[in-house]
């Protein structure tokens, strides 16, 4: 195997974008530093022409899980959904799916270079915890990529994600319209993508609504209904103020914040509504049954299978930006 973009990165005491953009020949780097790289590169054996034929004839795609701080877990009905309109996609085109994870705290470049000398024709990769940075190694890969979950400025490829904004709106529309008083909002104490977007859209639907932003009361929760529940409870313990409802970012939030109102002796909806976000199985039939925004995830992994195999025949494209509509799950926390 030879050298990879990280070891003559540490050679050269040069960062991995640096030594990225050199072997690229892309804008960035001095004309000096980009001599060093490739002169160093040759000598070492780099392989410039590693990927240049790879997956042509190949019927295998990879789905790379890729987790920076283990804050959303996959073995989630969420992800189990996402997946299996990934793996029943796959099947009908008659394409093999392999998995892999990789860890940014583990060896990245290992696993990127394991997937470049694997007979693969392209590559899912599911970005919801990746940032801009994260994303610099797989420049190498020569074969189409598709990031589901995610989108982010200067991305260089297609993008499936949950149209985020337009389901937070609908559902702080709808909260505001039912009960005609300011929402507060349970946001995750894990910054990723998905939750900012859907804060975009809470605070949107707020000033539609002519209410000042400001006024909304905001509690930080675990993305977990056991760490929500937690984090609630020590919030109501505390005597912090309560909205009269709340948007949650996602239903294990809801659900969880649900669970200490009711241990605390605090009615749903009676006393606090709640709407949350995701539609995930156990939202049907808890008690009361939660209100929520529908996410369609078996066709979002279908759309993912089916971009990257249009890629793969088609070749070089313009990077398209798929955002998937949701839609109102109307139950009985509102």
């Amino acid at each position: 195997m030879s050298i990879t973009v990280k070891e003559l990165a540490k050679l050269l005491n040069l960062s991995e974008a640096a030594v990225s953009l050199a072997l690229r020949n892309k804008p960035g780097v001095s004309t000096q530093t980009r001599r060093k790289v490739m002169d160093l590169a040759d000598k070492h054996g780099y392989d410039f022409y590693k990927q240049t034929k790879q997956g042509m004839h190949s019927r295998h795609i990879t789905f790379a899980i890729y987790k920076r701080q283990g804050a959303i877990v996959t073995e989630t009905p969420f992800f189990s959904e996402l997946f299996e309109g990934i793996e029943v996609a796959c099947a009908n085109e008659q394409y093999k799916l392999h998995i892999t994870h990789i860890l940014k705290s583990e060896d990245v470049e290992k696993k990127i270079d394991e997937i470049s000398y694997s007979d693969c024709a392209g590559v899912i990769l599911l970005g919801t915890e990746m940032q801009i940075e994260d994303f610099i190694p797989f420049e190498s890969l020569k074969i189409p990529v598709v990031v589901l979950d995610l989108f982010l400025d200067f991305l260089d490829y297609d993008c499936v994600l949950i149209n985020n904004v337009q389901g937070a709106l609908i559902a702080t529309d709808y909260l505001i319209s039912r009960r005609n008083k300011q929402p507060g909002y349970l946001r995750s104490s894990y910054s990723i993508g998905n939750f900012e977007d859907r804060a975009d859209g809470f605070y949107k639907a707020i000033r539609r609504h002519g209410m000042s932003t400001s006024k909304s009361i905001m509690h930080r929760l675990t993305p977990s209904v056991e760490g929500a529940m937690a984090d609630m409870l020590e919030l109501i313990e505390q005597g912090e103020e309560l909205a009269p409802c709340y948007f949650a970012d996602n239903d294990c939030i809801a659900i969880g914040a649900i669970k200490a109102f009711q241990q605390k002796g605090i009615r749903v909806p009676d006393d606090i509504a709640i709407i949350g976000f995701d539609n995930v199985p156990l939202a049907s039939y808890m008690d009361p049954p939660l209100t929520t925004i529908h996410v369609p995830k078996r066709y979002m992994g279908e759309m993912a299978v089916s971009r990257l195999i249009s890629n793969i025949k088609n070749g070089s494209h313009s990077p398209l930006k798929i955002e998937v509509a949701t839609s109102l799950k109307k139950r009985q926390t509102v």
